[in-house]
């Protein structure tokens, strides 16, 4: 097997509790692989803007990605890669959502957008990424610049219902995926947390085979299918754990740091 040089962690649902916290094990874990010499980074979902905190606590020094890895951040919150949807799918995509009636959001590289802020995950995702938005009155304005739209809605099989039309109504020019059961994202095409561990590995001169990644939802699969060895956390989906080669605890049974000893013992540390 070849030594893992580099871990890539998701953040909700893995990394982090249901509460939003960063558990002691879990920031042990993570000095450890520093001291160990492995690597490591987060690519999120999450706008840049909300991952901010994560910085000083995991002693982040390496870029990291946001938006579904679409945008490549240093530790600085510095753009390194930043694409953007084209306004024509912009505008596809907000047909599609108005359609199926969820809350809709904007994201470009500092701002979160919003129509409603009464909505009904306006709440959990403002103390989640510790950002407040912006409230507009249409979204008309703000069509160029986009870098994540996001569908927002309790009901799953409504949201699953919406993805399939999303991705027939955008095709290859975006990418439609849920980062959470209640949310859709629409990030820009061709970028994804995969193409993030090719970046990444392609930055540190190592093969993909010498990266470990670790996540929860459909939007990590394409990151276990570009790297050596892959943990899907154990309140994932039964399709997500197939496609990984582990799986591990819970992230509230601390199965972040689990993984990472597995990762740690396999190399002598």
């Amino acid at each position: 097997m070849t030594a893992i040089k580099l871990v890539v962690s998701d953040v909700d649902g893995t990394l982090l509790t249901p509460d939003k916290r960063i558990t002691d094990a879990t920031r042990a874990a993570v000095r450890r692989l520093h001291a160990a010499g492995i690597g490591f980074t987060i690519v999120s979902s999450r706008p840049t803007v909300g991952m901010g905190f994560l910085i000083e606590p995991l002693a982040l020094a390496l870029p990291f990605g946001s938006f579904n890895g679409s945008s490549i951040v240093d530790p600085q919150l510095r753009a390194i890669e930043h694409h953007t949807l084209p306004a024509s799918v912009v505008t596809r995509s907000l047909a599609v959502l108005e359609h199926f009636g969820t809350d809709i959001w904007l994201f470009d590289h500092d701002r979160w957008l919003i129509r409603d802020p009464g909505g009904e995950y306006v709440g959990l995702e403002q103390r989640a990424i510790r950002h407040a938005p912006t409230v507009v009155a249409n979204f008309a304005p703000y069509l160029h610049g986009v870098s994540k739209i996001v569908g927002a809605s309790s009901d799953p099989a409504l949201l699953q219902r919406c993805e399939e039309a999303m991705r027939e109504a955008i095709g290859n020019e975006a990418t439609a995926v849920r980062s959470q059961t209640f949310y859709l994202d629409i990030t820009p095409p061709g970028r994804d947390k995969g193409t993030f561990v090719e970046a990444m590995a392609q930055r540190l001169g190592i093969p993909t085979a010498a990266v470990a990644t670790i996540g929860d939802m459909e939007n990590d699969l394409p990151m276990f299918a570009r790297s050596g060895l892959s943990f899907a956390m154990g309140d994932a989906a039964d399709g997500i754990k197939r496609q990984a080669s582990h799986v591990t605890a819970s992230n509230e049974e601390d199965g972040f740091a689990a993984a990472m000893e597995i990762i740690l013992k396999q190399q002598g540390f």
